[in-house]
């Protein structure tokens, strides 16, 4: 079991991976976003947030059936993991609206409501 010092390291260290894909997907540097994730898929196995965010940089790439696969990943590891659960639902249909969810700072209080009725 962790202890509390080394679940807020792990948090922190999720946060900043988050933060750095958000930026370089910015940039269109997807090749340096799938091997920061992969490395942080091998360091967090049981994380929700490098799926999630790989299915990002997929779909950004134009990979749509993979991204897929990756958010639903995401999902199944934590089902609580609200970036995740939008984007499956953004990606998900026909008429794609709003915005990518990397983290959840991405999302407006509007889209957490939405997401609160789903549950």
């Amino acid at each position: 079991m962790m202890s509390i010092q080394q679940e807020e390291k792990k948090s922190e260290q999720l946060r900043i991976m988050c933060n750095s894909v958000k930026k370089l997907c910015e940039e269109g540097e997807y090749e340096k976003c799938c091997t920061f994730i992969y490395k942080s898929m091998s360091e967090f196995p049981h994380a929700a947030q490098p799926h999630n965010l790989l299915g990002i940089v997929m779909e950004k790439m134009g990979d749509h059936l993979t991204a897929m696969k990756h958010f639903r990943a995401a999902w199944a590891l934590d089902p609580s993991y609200r970036p995740a659960n939008h984007n499956l639902n953004m990606y998900g249909t026909f008429m794609k609206n709003g915005i990518c969810a990397f983290d959840d700072s991405d999302l407006c209080e509007e889209t957490l409501r939405n997401i609160k009725k789903e549950e």
